[in-house]
């Protein structure tokens, strides 16, 4: 090829080289080096072999493959070094579950006079990939998580090259992938591929991002928009996909054209190659003709750069015209709709963060008939779902859902078509919760003269109470419907889960683990907590007094039906002998029915049980339909709700499960007795409204000990908090603003990504070039928009200081979660902490730093060692409700850091406690951990909880 092109140009080989199968659990990449067995920085031996439990004759050798001249498709399989049928019919599907590396290489082709570009890199059905300068001993490798999942409408990663080309001649560089084979993703071989082998599918896209393109590029398909329903928009939150190619940039002005008003954004940046969606509220005081089928915004933005003040020439402005395709439904009501054969579909929009940040789309199919309805039905959708195409009308989950007459079925995204990874846990919970809020505002307060007003509303709520719903769903989301039923009880009125799985641990067992002959065994317990959460089989004696459905086909090839008959069959011990009659547990078996059939939630045994439901909910109003006996399993506070009123606050020992038990006794007296057993809880409340024995006097007899309360305080209407200052000796407290530990996920707002000021640190990147905490900010701020679709803003640690000065008005600093990436960004936001005025004692994080001291370098750990990666949970500086999550290394050269990284909650399965140091890897996955464990209650080291290697 000539080398005189006028832009850069890149070749990917279709040859492959493939080393492999290794036996692994589930997402045990995440503790391993990706490119395990070998070292991607030292020369690559093919004619090597290397131990694997799977291969005849216990090794195995690089193999070569080729991918499709026409898709880029490469299959990865080996079908001629393992027996698998023989593997199988011993271990099962865990031993279908594999790793393994695969290299190939890209040339890039030089242009005349101009520097090279970012690369765009799309990698789907792999795990990680990392890009490797020829001759290079001493860089270390940056590993970008790739499209496992294969998500629709994924953005390619902006990457930077490691180092910088020939500009005379062609640079060839190596790339690795770890290709990773897991049951849940890519299925039986049996029935995908009527095939004994495992076969993965991994597709590499390569190119150069435009340099003819704009600065700031605007991204369609991240773009969020409402139906417009009778003229009226379901919904206020429109969001724009945008992304910096290079350079900071602020929008800073945007306007809508005719008929619609916004509200201005708040402060909102790109860092280079960021991708973010835009959020605007739109006002709407008239009704929309069919004519209007676009909204068109025109968008201002100015270069940003961070402490640099620009002055703003032609250059350092630009404008995007946007415009955002309306699509006009009819009033679902009108003449002939309700006798369709198909269930008209709704997409609404709502800000799923604080302040209208986080604009999401969901979707509605409303009832036949109007005014203020009936309890509403949440249906979680499966794994790989995606809702929104081909079109909301013609998504198969919208069209097998059952339509009511008088209840709205609400159909949240989970936040994605996989509610990724969380499994419908954690954000993807809480947007299913946020959906039914924002239908319930969106019918209150529209102005649309047809369906606005209420006129199609949701049954109101009680004082300190939210809309119950009737929770479905379909396999994951089946799944999904147990698990959010079980921690939010006091929302639902009945469940109906169909082809669910019990937990992932259960789903593909991990008896296939390489990590388990390396680690302690106490040390796996402690990793083990982290995954209790997920746990629905310890939970499901939450829902006593609940009326559940569950459902399973007979011939399930993807979810044993065995899972769904042994949920059922833990709920039914649970509740024999304790007001079993006050629960109503049913089990459906479709004998012949694979795992999904279009009629799995759309039958009459269904809708029976629907219509029982409903007449039950509105019927129930006397408290004696309450069990007088019930307990309330719990494993983290924070991501729990009530049961009846009762709700734990915090634990005594976080890490281990807490239970309060409730038995009313002598309801006839004069004074109802309660007495309340407590196991590993700390503090807890309930609230009279919910609880109706609190509507007379009462005895509260908590662990033995008792309390007299009359009927004066439940009249008052507040919830109760009662808190144990010595074991078994309890005491009544105001309130608990409490700093409860929770997924370093959740949170009402953005997370915040603090990384290094290259300014003010020696360490930082040549000029022109990413830190390696900035690039592992932009690598999180990628992964979090891909499988959770969660915003993220980008700030140096010198900015904190202005920051903190504007948490009264459109900071995220002091509304979201925190995420400090460097040890350097973490001294420089502990100093700017320290000049501030909030209210945050700096003493507790140095504490936190002289905990890990003590954990690492005491007589009770191992001495700190270069290329250790540290990952830690912390109190937020400002706000109770929200976490700081720092990710720190024992070195500066960026080992430590990148290992730190891939331990950062992205998906379940990974067992990550509150704080763990992990060492460098010597093939021993988990084995590697120097230290880990879980803060105590009140964030402070917790002996019980923590495991060091030479404690």
């Amino acid at each position: 090829m000539p080398l005189s092109e006028p832009h850069w140009t890149v070749i990917l080989s279709r040859e492959w080289d493939v080393l492999g199968p290794f036996p692994v659990y589930a997402r045990e990449q995440h503790f391993l080096e990706p490119s395990f067995p070998i070292d991607v920085k030292t020369r690559v031996d093919l004619g090597a072999t290397y131990p694997s439990a799977h291969a005849d004759g216990g090794r195995v050798s690089w193999s070569k493959a080729q991918a499709d001249k026409d898709s880029g498709i490469l299959e990865v399989s080996f079908p001629d070094s393992v027996r698998w049928k023989a593997l199988r019919d011993t271990e099962g599907w865990a031993a279908l579950q594999h790793h393994s590396v695969l290299k190939t290489s890209l040339t890039v082709y030089p242009a005349s006079g101009i520097p090279p570009p970012y690369l765009r890199i799309q990698l789907d059905g792999g795990s990680y990939f990392t890009i490797i300068a020829p001759n290079s001993t001493t860089k270390i490798p940056r590993w970008y998580s790739g499209n496992i999942y294969q998500m629709e409408r994924a953005l390619p990663r902006i990457v930077e090259l490691p180092e910088a080309p020939f500009f005379d001649k062609p640079t060839t560089y190596d790339i690795f992938v770890s290709g990773d084979y897991e049951i849940r993703l890519f299925g039986d071989p049996r029935v995908q591929r009527d095939s004994e082998v495992p076969a993965q599918t991994i597709k590499l896209k390569v190119d150069f991002d435009n340099a003819d393109s704009e600065q700031v590029v605007w991204e369609a398909t991240k773009d969020v928009i409402p139906d417009v329903v009778s003229g009226w928009t379901f919904g206020d939150a429109i969001g724009i996909g945008l992304r910096a190619r290079d350079g900071w940039w602020s929008v800073h002005d945007a306007q809508i054209a005719h008929h619609l008003k916004e509200l201005a954004p708040t402060k909102f940046r790109l860092a280079p190659t960021q991708a973010r969606i835009l959020p605007l509220t739109i006002i709407q005081h008239n009704d929309l003709p069919h004519t209007f089928t676009s909204i068109n915004v025109t968008l201002v933005l100015r270069r940003d750069d961070p402490g640099v003040n620009v002055q703003h020439r032609s250059a350092d402005t630009m404008t995007l015209e946007i415009s955002l395709p309306v699509t006009h439904l009819p009033m679902w009501g009108g003449p002939g709709n309700n006798s369709s054969s198909s269930n008209p579909v709704i997409k609404g929009s709502y800000f799923f963060g604080v302040q209208d940040s986080i604009p999401t789309n969901f979707l509605v199919i409303p009832p036949k008939l109007p005014g203020v309805g009936r309890t509403p039905i949440l249906a979680l959708h499966g794994a790989g779902v995606d809702i929104f195409t081909p079109a909301p009308l013609g998504s198969l989950w919208s069209q097998a859902l059952p339509r009511q007459d008088r209840s709205w079925v609400m159909i949240p995204s989970g936040r994605t078509s996989w509610a990724i990874g969380l499994d419908w846990h954690g954000p993807s919970a809480e947007d299913a919760w946020m959906v039914l809020d924002a239908v319930s505002d969106i019918l209150r307060h529209s102005k649309s003269g047809v369906w606005g007003e209420n006129k199609w509303g949701i049954p109101s709520t009680a004082p300190n109470s939210k809309s119950q719903a009737i929770v479905m769903g379909h396999s994951n989301g089946g799944q999904g419907a147990w698990y959010i039923s079980e921690r939010f009880p006091d929302r639902v009125l009945g469940v109906i889960p169909a082809s669910a799985y019990i937990k992932s641990q259960s789903y593909v067992p991990w008896t296939m683990s390489h990590s388990a002959h390396f680690a302690d065994p106490f040390l796996e317990a402690i990793l083990q907590t982290s995954l209790t959460p997920d746990d629905n089989d310890l939970f499901v004696g939450n829902l006593h007094g609940k009326d559940v459905l569950a459902i399973h086909g007979g011939n399930d090839e993807n979810v044993p039906v065995w899972h769904s008959r042994e949920l059922v069959g833990v709920f039914q011990n649970l509740l024999n002998g304790i007001d079993s009659n006050i629960s109503r547990i049913e089990f459906l078996e479709f004998l012949d029915q694979p795992h999904w059939f279009p009629s799995v939630l759309n039958n009459e045994q269904v809708q029976l049980f629907i219509d029982q439901l409903l007449d039950r909910g509105e019927l129930d109003t006397q408290p004696t339909t309450d069990p007088d006996a019930f307990t309330l399993t719990v494993a983290i506070p924070a991501e729990s709700g009530s049961m009846r009123g009762w709700h734990v606050e915090k634990l005594l020992i976080p890490g281990r499960l807490g239970r309060v038990h409730v038995c009313v006794t002598q309801r006839e007296s004069i004074a109802v007795r309660v007495d309340i057993k407590t196991t590993n809880i700390l503090e807890f409340s309930v609230d009279p409204n919910s609880f109706d024995v609190l509507k007379q006097d009462s005895e509260l007899w908590i662990d033995g000990g008792r309390m007299k309360l009359d009927v004066n305080i439940s009249q008052i209407g507040k919830i109760l908090y009662f808190k144990a200052i010595e074991p078994r000796i309890w005491k009544t407290i105001l309130s608990s603003p409490t700093l409860a530990n929770s997924s370093e996920l959740m949170g009402p707002a953005p997370l915040v990504l603090v990384v290094p000021d290259p300014a003010l640190h020696s360490e930082s990147a040549p000029a022109g070039t990413l830190s390696h905490a900035m690039s592992v900010a932009l690598r999180l701020s990628h992964d979090l928009l891909l499988y959770h679709q969660l915003d993220s803003e980008v700030i140096f640690d010198s900015e904190v200081n202005s920051a903190l000065s504007r948490l009264g008005s459109m900071s995220a600093l002091g509304k979201g979660n925190v995420v400090v990436v460097g040890n350097e960004a973490a001294t420089g936001l502990q100093m700017a902490l320290e000049s501030s005025e909030v209210d945050f004692s700096v003493h507790n994080f140095i504490d936190r730093n002289a905990i890990l001291a003590k954990v690492s370098v005491g007589p009770e750990g191992p001495d700190l060692q270069p290329g250790q990666g540290i990952l830690f949970l912390h109190p937020h500086p400002t706000k109770s409700f929200a976490k700081m999550v720092l990710l720190q290394s024992t070195d500066t050269s960026g080992v430590g850091l990148e290992r730190a990284a891939r331990l950062f909650p992205i998906r379940t399965g990974v067992p990550v406690p509150d704080w763990i140091i992990i060492g460098a890897d010597n093939g021993r996955g988990e084995g590697n951990i120097v230290a880990t464990g879980i803060w105590d209650s009140e964030w402070n080291w917790n002996r019980a909880m923590s495991w060091s290697s030479t404690a």
